[in-house]
């Protein structure tokens, strides 16, 4: 399997998958989107019973790539909804994945960063982690990985975290249930690995079924609101506000609303 944007590392029946852009804070790129997929299709097969998912260098993943987000400004409404229908599929993989799933969350974890360590069935923080739904500091709607926040987090806290898009730390984080435990950094990936090992001391049919259950219990409702999501997604990226946001991020200015 060809990858280039992440490392995938099999071994004692465990899968570590690493986001390998360090010089790029492992950042949300067409890329590293579509080799995420293609490494969650193969390890979904393989004889690995758990999935660890970390980031390379001092960050887990710091949101959008720079220059995808420079592209998202001209892109057709059509291109917007496959866009967004693409992400929704990463995240549903994720959060449908037959195994169980262990994010080791190494550094920031933004925007789509946050999805990816949150969506997963445990989530292992550094003290050093910061997280952050930053999608309407820039003109955009966190529409897809809401969906995730409200069952988590309930309403009012996930409130607080969209509309704000404010950067908060592991401590707040474990405080809302968003983070399983805090862990000392050089401790961090040997405690992914115990918590593995204790999960495969369970039936890994049973954690197999009992993850399903989980999954089909939300899975219609979830459907709708996702699909309702996609197209939100795409309807914003044609506003004045979202390009002017995308603009002002990349100038490093503040931006200039418009309401439009």
């Amino acid at each position: 399997m060809n990858l280039q944007t992440i490392t995938l590392h099999e071994s004692d029946r465990i899968a570590l998958l690493t986001l390998n852009r360090p010089d790029k804070r492992n950042a949300v790129s067409y890329a590293l989107i579509a080799d995420l997929q293609r490494a969650l299709d193969h390890v979904r097969t393989s004889s690995s019973q758990v999935l660890i998912i970390t980031g390379a260098g001092k960050a887990f993943c710091s949101g959008m790539d720079l220059e995808n987000l420079k592209s998202l400004i001209g892109r057709t409404h059509e291109q917007n909804v496959e866009d967004s229908r693409t992400m929704a599929r990463l995240f549903r993989s994720i959060y449908d994945f037959p195994k169980p799933t262990i994010a080791a969350v190494n550094g920031a974890a933004i925007a789509g960063g946050t999805g990816i360590a949150t969506i997963c069935d445990f989530t292992l923080a550094t003290p050093e982690a910061k997280f952050g739904y930053t999608e309407v500091r820039i003109g955009f709607v966190p529409a897809i990985v809401s969906n995730f926040l409200v069952r988590q987090v309930g309403e009012k806290h996930a409130r607080d975290l969209l509309l704000t898009g404010r950067i908060f730390g592991a401590e707040e984080a474990l405080r809302l249930g968003l983070v399983n435990e805090i862990v000392s950094p050089d401790h961090l990936l040997a405690r992914a690995h115990e918590l593995a090992h204790t999960l495969m001391e369970n039936s890994a049919a049973s954690l197999r079924a009992t993850k399903q259950l989980l999954s089909e219990n939300v899975n219609e409702e979830l459907d709708r609101r996702i699909e309702t999501s996609i197209a939100e997604n795409a309807r914003i990226r044609q506003t004045h506000d979202f390009r002017e946001g995308i603009t002002a991020f990349l100038e490093k200015r503040k931006p200039q609303w418009s309401g439009h």
